[in-house]
Protein backbone atom coordinates (compact mmCIF):
# COMPACT_ATOMS: atom_id res chain seq x y z
CA UNK A 1 0.00 0.00 0.00
CA UNK A 2 2.66 2.03 0.81
CA UNK A 3 4.06 1.61 -2.52
CA UNK A 4 1.27 2.23 -4.57
CA UNK A 5 0.58 5.53 -2.43
CA UNK A 6 4.05 6.48 -3.46
CA UNK A 7 3.93 6.17 -7.32
CA UNK A 8 0.92 7.57 -7.56
CA UNK A 9 2.03 10.93 -5.77
CA UNK A 10 4.97 10.72 -7.94
CA UNK A 11 2.56 10.50 -10.78
CA UNK A 12 0.47 13.29 -9.79
CA UNK A 13 3.98 15.93 -9.45
CA UNK A 14 6.16 14.63 -11.73
CA UNK A 15 6.60 15.97 -14.98
CA UNK A 16 6.21 19.20 -16.75
CA UNK A 17 3.79 22.18 -15.07
CA UNK A 18 1.08 21.63 -17.38
CA UNK A 19 1.36 17.60 -17.45
CA UNK A 20 1.04 17.53 -13.49
CA UNK A 21 -1.78 20.18 -13.90
CA UNK A 22 -3.62 18.00 -16.50
CA UNK A 23 -3.19 14.95 -14.03
CA UNK A 24 -5.00 16.07 -11.37
CA UNK A 25 -7.89 17.62 -13.44
CA UNK A 26 -8.55 14.68 -14.95
CA UNK A 27 -8.50 12.80 -11.73
CA UNK A 28 -10.82 15.56 -10.18
CA UNK A 29 -12.93 15.68 -13.20
CA UNK A 30 -13.37 11.72 -12.84
CA UNK A 31 -14.52 12.08 -9.59
CA UNK A 32 -16.87 15.37 -10.58
CA UNK A 33 -17.86 13.50 -13.50
CA UNK A 34 -19.16 10.38 -12.06
CA UNK A 35 -21.30 12.47 -9.96
CA UNK A 36 -22.69 13.86 -12.57
CA UNK A 37 -22.97 10.34 -14.72
CA UNK A 38 -24.55 9.09 -12.56
CA UNK A 39 -27.11 11.72 -11.58
CA UNK A 40 -28.04 11.89 -15.41
CA UNK A 41 -28.58 8.01 -15.34
CA UNK A 42 -31.07 8.32 -12.46
CA UNK A 43 -32.79 11.69 -13.68
CA UNK A 44 -33.47 10.08 -17.17
CA UNK A 45 -35.63 7.32 -15.76
CA UNK A 46 -37.22 9.28 -12.90
CA UNK A 47 -38.66 12.36 -15.39
CA UNK A 48 -39.55 9.34 -17.61
CA UNK A 49 -41.37 8.45 -14.39
CA UNK A 50 -42.80 11.83 -13.68
CA UNK A 51 -43.96 12.79 -17.22
CA UNK A 52 -44.11 10.17 -20.15
CA UNK A 53 -41.89 8.92 -22.61
CA UNK A 54 -43.85 10.86 -25.40
CA UNK A 55 -43.71 13.82 -23.28
CA UNK A 56 -40.22 13.49 -22.45
CA UNK A 57 -39.40 13.33 -26.29
CA UNK A 58 -41.52 16.72 -26.29
CA UNK A 59 -39.30 18.58 -24.09
CA UNK A 60 -35.78 16.69 -26.06
CA UNK A 61 -37.39 18.17 -29.00
CA UNK A 62 -38.19 21.65 -27.68
CA UNK A 63 -34.38 21.89 -26.21
CA UNK A 64 -32.94 21.46 -29.70
CA UNK A 65 -35.05 23.43 -31.80
CA UNK A 66 -34.20 26.38 -29.03
CA UNK A 67 -30.79 24.60 -28.83
CA UNK A 68 -30.58 26.86 -32.39
CA UNK A 69 -29.93 30.07 -30.15
CA UNK A 70 -26.16 29.01 -29.89
CA UNK A 71 -25.25 30.24 -33.39
CA UNK A 72 -25.93 33.31 -31.70
CA UNK A 73 -22.76 32.94 -29.80
CA UNK A 74 -20.82 33.51 -32.88
CA UNK A 75 -17.94 31.33 -31.77
CA UNK A 76 -17.15 34.07 -29.22
CA UNK A 77 -16.46 31.85 -26.28
CA UNK A 78 -13.93 29.63 -28.12
CA UNK A 79 -12.41 32.17 -29.42
CA UNK A 80 -12.01 33.97 -25.69
CA UNK A 81 -11.15 30.92 -24.91
CA UNK A 82 -7.25 30.50 -27.09
CA UNK A 83 -7.61 34.27 -26.71
CA UNK A 84 -7.57 34.17 -23.21
CA UNK A 85 -5.10 31.92 -22.92
CA UNK A 86 -2.62 33.34 -25.48
CA UNK A 87 -2.66 36.57 -22.97
CA UNK A 88 -2.19 34.24 -19.73
CA UNK A 89 0.49 32.88 -21.60
CA UNK A 90 2.52 36.32 -22.35
CA UNK A 91 1.75 37.45 -18.81
CA UNK A 92 -0.22 40.24 -20.44
CA UNK A 93 -3.42 40.66 -17.22
CA UNK A 94 -4.25 43.81 -18.73
CA UNK A 95 -5.43 42.37 -22.28
CA UNK A 96 -6.96 39.11 -20.63
CA UNK A 97 -9.43 41.57 -18.53
CA UNK A 98 -10.19 43.56 -21.96
CA UNK A 99 -10.95 39.92 -23.87
CA UNK A 100 -13.38 38.63 -21.10
CA UNK A 101 -15.34 42.39 -20.68
CA UNK A 102 -15.67 43.00 -24.06
CA UNK A 103 -16.98 38.56 -24.70
CA UNK A 104 -19.73 39.72 -21.81
CA UNK A 105 -20.36 42.91 -23.13
CA UNK A 106 -21.15 41.44 -26.54
CA UNK A 107 -22.88 38.69 -25.38
CA UNK A 108 -25.03 40.77 -23.02
CA UNK A 109 -26.09 42.44 -26.06
CA UNK A 110 -27.02 39.81 -28.53
CA UNK A 111 -28.74 37.53 -26.03
CA UNK A 112 -30.53 39.90 -24.82
CA UNK A 113 -31.92 41.53 -27.80
CA UNK A 114 -32.60 38.02 -28.86
CA UNK A 115 -35.15 37.25 -26.26
CA UNK A 116 -37.05 40.70 -26.47
CA UNK A 117 -37.41 39.66 -30.17
CA UNK A 118 -38.73 36.03 -29.38
CA UNK A 119 -41.29 37.46 -26.62
CA UNK A 120 -42.69 39.83 -29.37
CA UNK A 121 -42.95 36.92 -31.88
CA UNK A 122 -44.26 33.72 -29.54
CA UNK A 123 -47.76 34.59 -29.51
CA UNK A 124 -47.75 34.65 -33.12
CA UNK A 125 -46.08 31.03 -33.46
CA UNK A 126 -47.87 27.78 -33.16
CA UNK A 127 -45.68 24.82 -31.62
CA UNK A 128 -48.12 22.04 -31.61
CA UNK A 129 -48.22 22.87 -35.54
CA UNK A 130 -44.70 22.87 -35.84
CA UNK A 131 -44.10 19.40 -33.80
CA UNK A 132 -47.49 17.92 -35.03
CA UNK A 133 -48.67 17.56 -32.05
CA UNK A 134 -52.40 17.77 -30.62
CA UNK A 135 -53.17 21.46 -30.34
CA UNK A 136 -54.59 21.11 -26.94
CA UNK A 137 -51.50 21.33 -25.21
CA UNK A 138 -50.68 24.71 -27.10
CA UNK A 139 -50.85 27.07 -23.80
CA UNK A 140 -48.32 24.53 -22.13
CA UNK A 141 -46.31 23.79 -24.57
CA UNK A 142 -45.94 28.01 -25.25
CA UNK A 143 -45.51 28.52 -21.93
CA UNK A 144 -42.59 25.69 -21.57
CA UNK A 145 -40.68 27.30 -24.98
CA UNK A 146 -40.74 31.01 -22.94
CA UNK A 147 -38.95 29.56 -19.85
CA UNK A 148 -36.51 27.34 -22.03
CA UNK A 149 -35.63 30.37 -24.45
CA UNK A 150 -35.25 32.57 -21.24
CA UNK A 151 -32.86 29.57 -20.09
CA UNK A 152 -31.05 29.39 -22.98
CA UNK A 153 -30.37 33.44 -23.41
CA UNK A 154 -28.96 33.59 -19.42
CA UNK A 155 -26.93 30.67 -19.48
CA UNK A 156 -24.86 31.69 -23.14
CA UNK A 157 -23.73 34.96 -21.14
CA UNK A 158 -23.42 33.45 -18.13
CA UNK A 159 -20.84 30.84 -19.28
CA UNK A 160 -18.50 32.90 -20.50
CA UNK A 161 -16.81 31.54 -16.80
CA UNK A 162 -16.49 28.57 -18.13
CA UNK A 163 -14.24 29.55 -20.85
CA UNK A 164 -12.11 31.40 -18.90
CA UNK A 165 -11.49 28.35 -16.12
CA UNK A 166 -10.81 26.05 -19.25
CA UNK A 167 -8.68 28.34 -20.91
CA UNK A 168 -6.58 28.71 -17.88
CA UNK A 169 -6.59 24.47 -18.03
CA UNK A 170 -9.00 23.97 -14.79
CA UNK A 171 -11.56 21.72 -16.51
CA UNK A 172 -12.56 20.29 -13.49
CA UNK A 173 -13.84 23.31 -11.84
CA UNK A 174 -15.77 23.71 -14.99
CA UNK A 175 -17.41 19.93 -14.58
CA UNK A 176 -17.75 20.42 -11.26
CA UNK A 177 -20.02 23.68 -12.69
CA UNK A 178 -22.16 21.29 -15.10
CA UNK A 179 -22.33 18.26 -12.62
CA UNK A 180 -24.13 20.62 -9.32
CA UNK A 181 -27.08 21.40 -12.00
CA UNK A 182 -27.77 18.01 -12.66
CA UNK A 183 -27.61 17.39 -8.97
CA UNK A 184 -29.95 20.04 -7.90
CA UNK A 185 -32.10 18.76 -10.68
CA UNK A 186 -32.73 15.48 -9.76
CA UNK A 187 -33.69 16.62 -6.30
CA UNK A 188 -36.17 19.20 -7.37
CA UNK A 189 -37.52 16.12 -10.02
CA UNK A 190 -37.94 13.68 -6.94
CA UNK A 191 -39.98 16.38 -4.87
CA UNK A 192 -42.41 17.08 -7.98
CA UNK A 193 -42.68 13.17 -8.99
CA UNK A 194 -44.07 13.52 -4.57
CA UNK A 195 -45.98 16.58 -4.77
CA UNK A 196 -47.52 17.08 -8.23
CA UNK A 197 -49.04 15.55 -11.60
CA UNK A 198 -46.69 15.04 -14.56
CA UNK A 199 -46.41 18.48 -16.45
CA UNK A 200 -43.87 19.78 -18.79
CA UNK A 201 -43.90 22.99 -17.68
CA UNK A 202 -42.62 22.18 -13.97
CA UNK A 203 -40.58 19.82 -15.23
CA UNK A 204 -38.50 23.11 -17.73
CA UNK A 205 -38.78 25.04 -14.67
CA UNK A 206 -36.66 21.74 -13.17
CA UNK A 207 -34.39 21.66 -15.77
CA UNK A 208 -33.74 25.19 -16.17
CA UNK A 209 -33.39 26.80 -12.86
CA UNK A 210 -30.76 24.61 -11.64
CA UNK A 211 -28.31 26.11 -14.03
CA UNK A 212 -29.04 29.20 -13.68
CA UNK A 213 -28.64 29.58 -10.20
CA UNK A 214 -25.12 27.50 -10.32
CA UNK A 215 -23.39 29.86 -13.42
CA UNK A 216 -24.68 32.80 -11.32
CA UNK A 217 -23.00 31.72 -7.72
CA UNK A 218 -20.25 30.54 -10.09
CA UNK A 219 -19.46 33.76 -11.57
CA UNK A 220 -19.74 35.77 -8.47
CA UNK A 221 -17.56 33.21 -6.16
CA UNK A 222 -14.56 33.00 -9.42
CA UNK A 223 -14.57 36.43 -9.64
CA UNK A 224 -14.57 37.68 -6.05
CA UNK A 225 -11.45 35.30 -5.49
CA UNK A 226 -9.71 33.65 -8.11
CA UNK A 227 -10.18 35.33 -11.25
CA UNK A 228 -10.46 38.98 -9.71
CA UNK A 229 -7.92 40.81 -11.80
CA UNK A 230 -9.77 39.23 -14.76
CA UNK A 231 -12.80 40.89 -13.83
CA UNK A 232 -15.17 42.26 -16.14
CA UNK A 233 -15.87 45.80 -15.66
CA UNK A 234 -17.37 48.63 -17.86
CA UNK A 235 -14.21 50.30 -18.08
CA UNK A 236 -12.47 47.72 -19.55
CA UNK A 237 -14.99 47.05 -22.79
CA UNK A 238 -13.61 48.06 -25.92
CA UNK A 239 -15.00 46.71 -29.16
CA UNK A 240 -11.93 47.28 -31.12
CA UNK A 241 -10.50 43.91 -29.26
CA UNK A 242 -13.94 42.47 -30.68
CA UNK A 243 -12.56 42.20 -34.49
CA UNK A 244 -9.80 39.36 -32.71
CA UNK A 245 -12.61 37.82 -31.25
CA UNK A 246 -14.71 38.05 -34.37
CA UNK A 247 -12.11 36.66 -36.73
CA UNK A 248 -11.33 33.26 -34.46
CA UNK A 249 -15.13 33.27 -33.21
CA UNK A 250 -16.67 33.11 -36.66
CA UNK A 251 -14.44 30.31 -37.74
CA UNK A 252 -15.62 28.33 -34.11
CA UNK A 253 -19.22 29.49 -35.27
CA UNK A 254 -19.11 27.39 -38.90
CA UNK A 255 -17.74 24.60 -37.32
CA UNK A 256 -19.78 24.99 -34.14
CA UNK A 257 -22.78 24.96 -36.47
CA UNK A 258 -22.25 22.01 -38.22
CA UNK A 259 -22.10 20.31 -34.91
CA UNK A 260 -25.30 21.61 -33.78
CA UNK A 261 -27.17 20.84 -37.21
CA UNK A 262 -26.11 17.17 -36.64
CA UNK A 263 -27.45 16.86 -32.91
CA UNK A 264 -30.28 19.43 -32.38
CA UNK A 265 -31.83 18.43 -35.70
CA UNK A 266 -31.77 14.86 -35.03
CA UNK A 267 -34.58 15.26 -32.39
CA UNK A 268 -37.28 17.28 -34.76
CA UNK A 269 -36.35 14.73 -37.67
CA UNK A 270 -37.27 12.54 -35.16
CA UNK A 271 -40.47 13.89 -34.34
CA UNK A 272 -41.39 14.65 -37.38
CA UNK A 273 -40.90 11.08 -39.09
CA UNK A 274 -41.33 8.61 -36.21
CA UNK A 275 -43.02 10.35 -33.28
CA UNK A 276 -41.75 11.88 -29.82
CA UNK A 277 -41.37 8.39 -28.30
CA UNK A 278 -38.86 7.52 -31.21
CA UNK A 279 -36.71 11.01 -29.85
CA UNK A 280 -36.59 9.10 -26.32
CA UNK A 281 -35.21 5.92 -27.39
CA UNK A 282 -32.94 8.12 -29.92
CA UNK A 283 -31.43 9.91 -27.25
CA UNK A 284 -31.25 6.77 -24.40
CA UNK A 285 -28.68 5.40 -27.13
CA UNK A 286 -27.05 8.35 -27.62
CA UNK A 287 -26.73 8.93 -23.56
CA UNK A 288 -26.03 5.77 -22.86
CA UNK A 289 -23.00 5.13 -25.58
CA UNK A 290 -21.86 8.58 -24.99
CA UNK A 291 -20.92 8.03 -21.07
CA UNK A 292 -17.62 6.72 -23.31
CA UNK A 293 -17.71 10.38 -24.93
CA UNK A 294 -17.63 11.97 -20.99
CA UNK A 295 -14.57 9.75 -19.95
CA UNK A 296 -12.50 10.31 -23.26
CA UNK A 297 -13.62 13.73 -22.89
CA UNK A 298 -12.36 13.94 -19.86
CA UNK A 299 -8.88 13.37 -20.38
CA UNK A 300 -8.86 15.34 -23.72
CA UNK A 301 -10.45 18.43 -22.49
CA UNK A 302 -7.05 20.01 -20.79
CA UNK A 303 -4.93 19.16 -24.15
CA UNK A 304 -7.20 22.19 -25.37
CA UNK A 305 -5.18 25.20 -23.60
CA UNK A 306 -2.31 23.19 -22.77
CA UNK A 307 -1.83 22.88 -27.01
CA UNK A 308 -2.34 26.22 -27.13
CA UNK A 309 0.70 26.75 -24.31
CA UNK A 310 2.52 23.72 -25.81
CA UNK A 311 3.09 24.86 -29.32
CA UNK A 312 3.53 28.56 -28.33
CA UNK A 313 6.55 27.88 -26.54
CA UNK A 314 7.46 24.98 -29.41
CA UNK A 315 7.60 21.81 -27.41
CA UNK A 316 6.07 19.64 -29.81
CA UNK A 317 7.68 16.07 -27.98
CA UNK A 318 4.97 17.20 -25.47
CA UNK A 319 1.82 17.52 -28.32
CA UNK A 320 3.25 14.46 -29.97
CA UNK A 321 3.63 12.40 -26.36
CA UNK A 322 0.15 13.74 -25.61
CA UNK A 323 -1.75 12.15 -28.87
CA UNK A 324 0.46 8.95 -28.63
CA UNK A 325 -1.37 8.14 -24.85
CA UNK A 326 -4.49 9.23 -26.64
CA UNK A 327 -4.34 6.79 -28.98
CA UNK A 328 -4.15 3.90 -26.34
CA UNK A 329 -6.78 5.36 -24.11
CA UNK A 330 -8.72 5.45 -27.35
CA UNK A 331 -8.07 1.43 -27.88
CA UNK A 332 -9.66 1.16 -24.44
CA UNK A 333 -12.42 2.63 -25.20
CA UNK A 334 -13.48 1.05 -27.85
CA UNK A 335 -13.21 -2.35 -26.05
CA UNK A 336 -15.66 -1.48 -23.23
CA UNK A 337 -17.76 0.09 -25.86
CA UNK A 338 -18.09 -3.31 -27.24
CA UNK A 339 -19.06 -4.80 -24.10
CA UNK A 340 -21.34 -2.22 -23.65
CA UNK A 341 -23.17 -3.30 -27.02
CA UNK A 342 -23.27 -6.82 -26.17
CA UNK A 343 -25.22 -5.98 -22.96
CA UNK A 344 -26.95 -3.13 -24.12
CA UNK A 345 -30.23 -4.31 -23.54
CA UNK A 346 -29.37 -5.87 -20.04
CA UNK A 347 -28.34 -2.20 -19.49
CA UNK A 348 -31.59 -0.62 -20.82
CA UNK A 349 -33.79 -2.93 -18.83
CA UNK A 350 -31.25 -2.38 -15.36
CA UNK A 351 -31.55 1.69 -16.55
CA UNK A 352 -34.61 2.01 -16.77
CA UNK A 353 -36.70 -0.69 -16.03
CA UNK A 354 -38.10 -3.32 -18.30
CA UNK A 355 -40.46 -2.50 -21.05
CA UNK A 356 -40.09 1.22 -20.40
CA UNK A 357 -38.82 1.86 -23.75
CA UNK A 358 -38.62 -0.56 -26.95
CA UNK A 359 -34.90 -0.05 -28.51
CA UNK A 360 -33.59 -2.16 -31.16
CA UNK A 361 -30.40 -3.67 -32.15
CA UNK A 362 -29.73 -1.61 -35.24
CA UNK A 363 -29.92 1.67 -33.19
CA UNK A 364 -27.99 0.78 -30.50
CA UNK A 365 -25.28 -0.62 -33.00
CA UNK A 366 -25.19 2.52 -34.82
CA UNK A 367 -24.74 4.29 -32.01
CA UNK A 368 -21.82 2.47 -30.67
CA UNK A 369 -20.52 3.60 -34.88
CA UNK A 370 -20.89 6.98 -34.00
CA UNK A 371 -19.79 7.64 -30.99
CA UNK A 372 -16.31 5.64 -31.75
CA UNK A 373 -16.01 7.38 -34.67
CA UNK A 374 -16.37 10.64 -33.18
CA UNK A 375 -14.06 10.03 -29.83
CA UNK A 376 -10.96 8.68 -32.51
CA UNK A 377 -10.97 12.42 -34.28
CA UNK A 378 -11.85 14.53 -31.26
CA UNK A 379 -7.87 14.27 -29.56
CA UNK A 380 -6.64 15.56 -33.13
CA UNK A 381 -9.59 18.44 -33.13
CA UNK A 382 -8.98 19.47 -29.57
CA UNK A 383 -5.48 19.94 -30.66
CA UNK A 384 -6.05 21.98 -34.03
CA UNK A 385 -8.46 23.88 -32.12
CA UNK A 386 -5.75 24.56 -29.79
CA UNK A 387 -3.78 26.01 -31.90
CA UNK A 388 -5.79 27.92 -33.78
CA UNK A 389 -5.22 26.13 -36.94
CA UNK A 390 -9.40 26.08 -38.63
CA UNK A 391 -9.35 26.83 -42.11
CA UNK A 392 -9.57 23.00 -43.29
CA UNK A 393 -12.02 22.44 -40.45
CA UNK A 394 -13.90 25.47 -41.12
CA UNK A 395 -14.15 24.62 -44.85
CA UNK A 396 -15.19 21.21 -44.51
CA UNK A 397 -18.00 22.28 -41.83
CA UNK A 398 -19.60 24.62 -44.84
CA UNK A 399 -20.45 21.26 -46.20
CA UNK A 400 -20.98 18.72 -43.41
CA UNK A 401 -24.61 20.16 -42.79
CA UNK A 402 -25.95 19.47 -46.14
CA UNK A 403 -23.91 15.94 -46.14
CA UNK A 404 -25.38 15.10 -43.25
CA UNK A 405 -28.91 16.41 -43.63
CA UNK A 406 -29.16 14.76 -47.36
CA UNK A 407 -28.22 11.59 -46.37
CA UNK A 408 -30.42 11.55 -43.53
CA UNK A 409 -33.36 12.79 -45.89
CA UNK A 410 -32.49 9.71 -48.55
CA UNK A 411 -32.21 6.83 -45.48
CA UNK A 412 -35.63 8.11 -43.91
CA UNK A 413 -37.30 8.90 -47.54
CA UNK A 414 -36.19 6.87 -50.05
CA UNK A 415 -34.63 3.55 -48.27
CA UNK A 416 -37.38 3.59 -45.54
CA UNK A 417 -34.83 3.32 -42.92
CA UNK A 418 -35.10 3.64 -38.92
CA UNK A 419 -34.27 5.86 -36.27
CA UNK A 420 -31.07 4.70 -36.73
CA UNK A 421 -29.86 6.13 -40.34
CA UNK A 422 -29.79 9.66 -38.01
CA UNK A 423 -26.75 8.11 -36.25
CA UNK A 424 -24.97 6.92 -39.58
CA UNK A 425 -25.71 10.02 -41.67
CA UNK A 426 -23.23 11.73 -38.56
CA UNK A 427 -21.11 9.07 -39.28
CA UNK A 428 -21.25 9.87 -43.07
CA UNK A 429 -20.85 13.48 -42.32
CA UNK A 430 -18.09 13.30 -39.74
CA UNK A 431 -15.08 14.18 -42.58
CA UNK A 432 -13.06 16.17 -40.52
CA UNK A 433 -13.01 14.11 -37.43
CA UNK A 434 -12.51 11.24 -39.43
CA UNK A 435 -10.01 11.97 -42.36
CA UNK A 436 -8.73 15.26 -42.79
CA UNK A 437 -8.38 16.05 -39.10
CA UNK A 438 -5.69 13.22 -38.65
CA UNK A 439 -3.93 14.02 -41.60
CA UNK A 440 -3.38 17.94 -40.65
CA UNK A 441 -2.19 16.88 -37.01
CA UNK A 442 0.34 14.48 -38.62
CA UNK A 443 1.23 17.13 -41.76
CA UNK A 444 1.72 19.91 -38.66
CA UNK A 445 3.54 18.11 -35.99
CA UNK A 446 5.24 15.29 -37.40
CA UNK A 447 5.95 16.66 -40.76
CA UNK A 448 6.76 20.47 -39.82
CA UNK A 449 4.64 21.83 -42.28
CA UNK A 450 2.92 25.50 -42.46
CA UNK A 451 0.77 26.84 -44.72
CA UNK A 452 -2.66 26.12 -45.13
CA UNK A 453 -1.88 22.97 -42.18
CA UNK A 454 -1.32 25.26 -39.85
CA UNK A 455 -4.44 28.15 -40.78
Amino acid sequence: MKNIFQFFTKFFIKGKERSVKAKKNILASFIIKGMSVGSSLVLIPLTINYVNSSQYGIWLTISSIIGWFSFFDIGLTHGLRNKFAEAKAKGDTATAQIYVSTTYAILALIFSGLWILFLLLNPYLSWTKMLNLSATIEPELSLLVIIVVTYFCLSFILKVINAIILADQEPAKASLIDAIPQILSLGIIFVLLRTTEGSLVYLGIALCLSPIITLISANIILFRKKYKKYKPRFSKIDFSYAKGLFNLGLTFFVIQFAVVVQLETANILISRNFGPAEVTSFNIVYKFFSILSMVFIIFVTPFWSASTEAYFNKDLEWIKNGIRKYNYLNVLVFLVSVFMLIFSNNFYELWLGKGKVDISFSLSFWGFIFVNTHIFGLKYVIFLNGISALRIQFLICLFSPFIYLITAYIFIHHYNMGVYSLFIASVVANLNGMIMAPVQYYQVIIKNKKGIWIR
